[in-house]
């Protein structure tokens, strides 16, 4: 199955997204403007929007510390993922999340985390939501490779597995673990063929190819609409620069300078996606113009976030828990 026309653009225009946004939010935080980390996904568009596009809105997902292109690739609003960035009050979360935990439950996004594998048993929570509730509604978990050897991915892969539950479990096999490789981690490379030890499909595919993934996540999604259970993809990708943005690393390089390089300039996932639309008879001025419309919604994210206030200290509190907390009256008694 291929894209409509209108697919082709919003895909494009999702990959542009996070491209460029993540470009101008490493800038920032070299700047100071970004507190904490940054952890970019340039590299790994194809993989993130191809996924997202073969879900509805009210699907739901559930990112990593690799924050930003979740929710872009969502649908997510430039101007408060933004703001969220540098803290302030119009962020999606009113600036106490920042860069690694980011939530936006108007598309669907239960919440990035900064722990590994955290947000995976998180989807299967949200799936059995749905079939408890009768919806047909499914949830994606992202992770990567690194996660895929947590005990967490075991125990839960094996609990939707048994209950059929209608989840999606997506590694971004980006071959890098901070600093550890696959190849060194992983008696076996391929994570996919580690569903069959639960009886549920392993799919792989090509991380870069955005139509590939959007394909591979809609078998996917199908099978979990009709009850059908679960579904791990493992999309072979690359992420173009460090794990963290300005981490350096003491020693020798864990990554041949080679093979960055052959990733950049063979299998960028935009350049990839850009020939097929030439091919499907975009223009160069069709194409141009999705990126312009881009580099105007991101540096209009950037002056929206710059004007926008800091939490006041005395607010510290506020936006962690339901406001007031309503105990039962034997309850508050007992505190009393």
């Amino acid at each position: 199955m291929s894209f409509t026309k209108a697919q082709e653009r919003e895909t494009y225009r999702r990959m542009q997204s996070i491209r460029q946004f993540e470009e101008n939010a490493q800038r920032l935080y070299l700047a100071g403007k970004v507190p904490g980390a940054c952890h970019c996904s340039i590299g790994q568009e194809a993989a993130i929007v191809g996924a997202c596009m073969a879900l509805r809105d009210d699907d739901y997902i559930v990112g990593t510390h690799r924050s930003h292109g979740h929710p872009i690739g969502k649908g997510a609003k430039l101007d408060p993922l933004m703001a969220e960035l540098m803290g302030r009050t119009t962020g999606i979360c009113k600036g106490r999340g920042g860069s690694m935990h980011l939530a936006d439950g108007g598309v669907g996004i239960l919440g990035e985390s900064a722990i590994v594998g955290g947000g995976i048993p998180l989807a299967a929570g949200a799936g059995l939501s749905a079939q408890v509730r009768g919806t047909d509604q499914v949830a994606l978990s992202f992770f990567g490779d690194g996660a895929s050897n947590q005990g967490t991915f075991h125990e839960t892969l094996n609990m939707a597995a048994v209950w059929k539950l209608p989840v999606i479990f997506f590694c971004e096999n980006n071959r890098y673990a901070i600093t550890t490789s696959v190849a060194k981690s992983h008696a076996q490379p391929d994570i996919a063929k580690r569903a069959a030890g639960y009886a549920i499909p392993g799919v792989i595919v090509d991380g870069q190819d955005v139509v590939a993934v959007y394909e591979a996540t809609r078998t996917a999604v199908e099978r979990a609409r009709r009850g059908e259970g679960p579904t791990l993809i493992e999309a072979k990708t690359y992420r173009f620069d460090e794990h963290q943005v300005g981490l350096n690393i003491i020693g020798e390089p864990y990554r041949p300078d080679a093979e960055v390089q052959h990733y950049i300039k063979n299998q960028d996932p935009l350049e990839i996606f850009k020939k097929v639309l030439q091919k499907n008879g975009w223009s160069e001025a069709d194409i141009s113009a999705v990126e312009k419309e881009v580099t105007a919604a991101v540096a209009h994210s950037i002056e929206f976030a710059e004007a926008s206030p800091l939490p006041d200290i005395s607010e510290v509190y506020e936006h962690m828990y339901s406001n007031p907390i309503n105990y039962p009256a034997a309850a508050v008694g007992a505190r009393s």
